[in-house]
């Protein structure tokens, strides 16, 4: 892939959450505070290569009982696995989707990455920047995060289906 540009994640503008089933009838959501994105790309963003590093010691569900769980063995180990990781194969930003390898707790797997490119444009100090949401689902049991509990009424208390999401906005370097 010829690359012509680089772009890098603002995270003071961006944010990559989770969501996943609670008791089989709510939803809990949750944030990564610390991440690092970089796309390189041709003018018209259409041969990209996008490559994300997400820490897993930064998971935020705004509740600390269950961060430290989320931290701990049973789901992310984060001691042993600090990153989540996925790379690109050469993607099309304006497209609608994206493939990639995630990397989880030492698991590889592909998955579809729905984008909405927001748009480009120039921001007061004279930076260029782009903008777009993205989403995609993944089976947690895929990656070995098989923790749960089973519920009195039926069920379990963690669904396996996890949506990942996300506002980025990234800087011309």
């Amino acid at each position: 892939m010829s690359t012509t540009n680089t772009w890098v994640i603002d995270p003071t503008h961006s944010e990559i959450g989770f969501s996943v089933s609670h008791m089989m009838f709510s939803k809990v959501r949750g944030t990564f505070e610390t991440y690092e994105a970089k796309i390189a790309s041709d003018e018209q963003l259409k041969n990209s290569a996008i490559s994300v590093e997400i820490a897993t010691n930064s998971v935020n569900t705004r509740n600390e009982q269950r961060d430290g769980h989320l931290k701990g063995e049973d789901f992310f180990d984060a001691e042993n696995f600090p990153k989540i990781i996925f790379q690109s194969e050469t993607a099309d930003l304006k497209s609608g989707t994206i493939n990639g390898e995630i990397d989880i707790k030492g698991v590889r797997k592909q998955i579809p990455v729905k984008i909405d490119f927001h748009g480009e444009g120039k921001d007061p100090w004279g930076n260029t920047r782009i903008a777009f949401a993205f989403n995609a689902e993944l089976s947690r049991k895929d990656f070995g995060l098989t923790w749960n509990t089973a519920l009195e009424t039926g069920g379990v208390l963690v669904g396996d289906k996890v949506d990942l999401q996300g506002e980025i906005q990234l800087v011309k370097a």
